[in-house]
C-alpha cells in the first residue's frame, strides 16, 4: 500500500468471474489489504453448480492464508482405492487416504467469507482498457469500474482472454464426461456399503468410471446426508455425435455442457442403456439411481501468456487441465496464492509483481495441461478412438489386438 502522512492508499482490484477461481483470488487479495470487487455474469446464485472435487493442499493453504473459517476435514475421507471387475468383484484395492469435497461446499465457504457488498451478480464484461496507472472495465449495462489490477477468472470461455488472446479457444478433446449425484438414502444398502469410504473405479478399453462420496447439497458431512458423486468418460465424435449429445430437452444446442435436469430424454435413456451394457453392477446401480445426470465435454486449453500489464488470467481462463489431474480447482488456488505473494514481495507494484508471478504460473499450467492430455489419451484412445458397444465387443477387440 502507498502511505503518506495524510492517508494510506488502498489498492483496488477488479475480479471478473465469481466462481471458485475468482473467489480464491478475491479472498486472498482482501487478506493483504486490497479492496476487491468481484463481478459475476450470472444473475443467479452459483451454489448449485458442480460436483465432486479432490481436496488438494493448495485449497487448504488458500483458506488458511485468507483466515477463512471452516470445519475440518473440509470433505469426506476415503481410505482406499477400489478397482472393480466387470462382474462387480474387486480386482484391486490400494490403501490411499484422500479427502473428497464438493464444489458447492467450497463455494459456500468462500462466498460467506467474502464481503457481500463487493460481490456483484448479473454483471457481464463488455471490454476493458488500461493505462500505465489503472485499468477500467466496462459492463454491458453501461457501468464502469476502475482499479489498479484486473483479474480474468471467468472460466474456459473467458471474455477477458478473448480480448487479450482471441485466437486461443478451448478445443474438444474427443470425449465427454457423464456425471451424476445420488443422495445416500437413494442407493441400495449393499451398493452403498461397497462404495462408501472408497474411491472406486472401473476401467475398460477407451473408457473408465469413478465415484466417491462428497458432502450433501446443504454441505452436510453427516452420514446419510451426503452424496455419491460419479464421473464416466465416454468417447463421442465431434462432428457426427456431439451436436446431438449437447442438444438439451428444450431443443437448445449448448456449447460445452448440459446442466442437471436438462438432458434430452432420448440421450439420457441412451446413456442408461449403455451403462447397463458396459458397467459393473455397482456402477449400473449408481447410474440408474441418478435423477438428473448431466454432461460436460472434456476440453483442452493452454496459452503462452498470463500477465498483460495490469491484467492477469487465472484458473480455467488461462489453462484447462483435463479432470484426470484432479487439479482444476487447486490450480486456481495456486494462481491466487502466488499472486498475493508476489504483490507483497514487490510492495504491491502490480506490473513488477505480475511479471515475476507469470513465469511459475505458466510452468504450472503447462505441466498440468500436458499431464492431463497424457492421462486422458491413455484412458480414452489406447485402442483407437471408438466407443465400444458391449463388453463382448471389448473382448473381441482385445483378442484381435493380441
Amino acid at each position: 500500500m502507498t502511505q503518506t502522512k495524510e492517508h494510506v492508499y488502498q489498492a483496488k482490484a477488479i475480479v471478473i468471474g465469481g466462481s471458485l477461481a475468482g473467489l480464491f483470488t478475491g479472498i486472498l487479495l482482501h487478506s493483504i489489504g486490497w479492496q476487491v470487487d468481484i463481478y459475476e455474469r450470472s444473475p443467479h446464485n452459483l451454489s448449485s453448480r458442480g460436483g465432486g472435487i479432490v481436496l488438494q493442499p493448495e485449497i487448504v493453504a488458500a483458506f488458511h492464508q485468507a483466515n477463512v473459517t471452516y470445519e475440518a476435514p473440509l470433505g469426506v475421507v476415503a481410505n482406499e482405492r477400489l478397482y472393480l471387475k466387470p462382474d462387480g468383484s474387486i480386482a484391486q484395492r490400494m490403501a490411499m487416504r484422500q479427502t473428497l469435497t464438493s464444489w458447492n461446499l467450497l463455494y459456500g465457504i468462500m462466498r460467506r467469507h467474502f464481503p457481500n457488498n463487493h460481490y456483484h451478480s448479473d454483471k457481464t464484461l463488455a471490454k476493458f482498457e488500461q493505462t500505465d496507472d489503472q485499468v477500467t472495465a466496462t459492463f454491458t449495462d453501461g457501468t464502469q469500474a476502475t482499479a489498479d489490477l484486473l483479474i480474468g477468472a471467468d472460466g474456459a470461455d473467458s471474455t477477458v482472454r478473448q480480448q487479450l488472446l482471441p485466437s486461443y479457444q478451448p478445443i474438444y478433446a474427443g470425449y465427454i464426461a457423464y456425471r451424476g449425484l445420488v443422495n445416500e438414502p437413494d442407493l441400495p444398502q449393499e451398493t452403498a456399503a461397497l462404495l462408501t469410504k472408497r474411491f472406486a473405479f472401473q476401467q475398460f478399453p477407451n473408457s473408465h468410471i469413478l465415484q466417491y462420496v462428497i458432502p450433501g447439497e446443504d454441505e452436510s458431512l453427516v452420514p446419510g446426508q451426503r452424496r455419491f458423486n460419479w464421473v464416466w468418460y465416454v468417447n463421442y465424435d465431434e462432428v457426427t455425435e456431439l451436436p446431438e449429445l449437447l442438444t438439451d430437452k428444450t431443443g437448445r444446442q449448448r456449447d460445452a455442457s448440459v446442466p442437471p435436469g436438462l438432458m434430452a430424454l432420448a440421450i439420457e435413456q441412451q446413456m442408461r442403456d449403455y451403462a447397463s451394457q458396459m458397467l459393473a453392477p455397482p456402477f449400473q446401480t449408481l447410474v440408474q439411481a441418478t435423477r438428473e445426470p448431466f454432461v460436460q465435454t472434456i476440453r483442452d486449453l493452454g496459452i503462452p501468456q498470463m500477465a498483460f500489464g495490469r491484467v492477469a488470467l487465472v484458473g480455467d481462463a488461462a489453462f484447462i487441465p483435463r479432470p484426470h489431474t484432479a487439479a482444476g480447482v487447486s490450480k486456481g488456488a495456486a494462481n491466487a496464492l502466488s499472486l498475493v505473494e508476489a504483490l507483497v514481495n514487490y510492495n504491491h507494484n502490480v506490473r513488477q509483481a505480475l511479471e515475476i508471478w507469470e513465469t511459475d504460473q505458466l510452468r504450472l499450467g503447462m505441466h498440468l495441461w500436458r499431464r492431463g492430455q497424457e492421462l486422458g489419451d491413455r484412458s480414452q484412445f489406447t485402442h483407437g478412438k471408438e466407443r465400444f458397444g458391449t463388453q463382448n465387443k471389448v473382448s473381441e477387440r482385445l483378442q484381435h489386438l493380441r
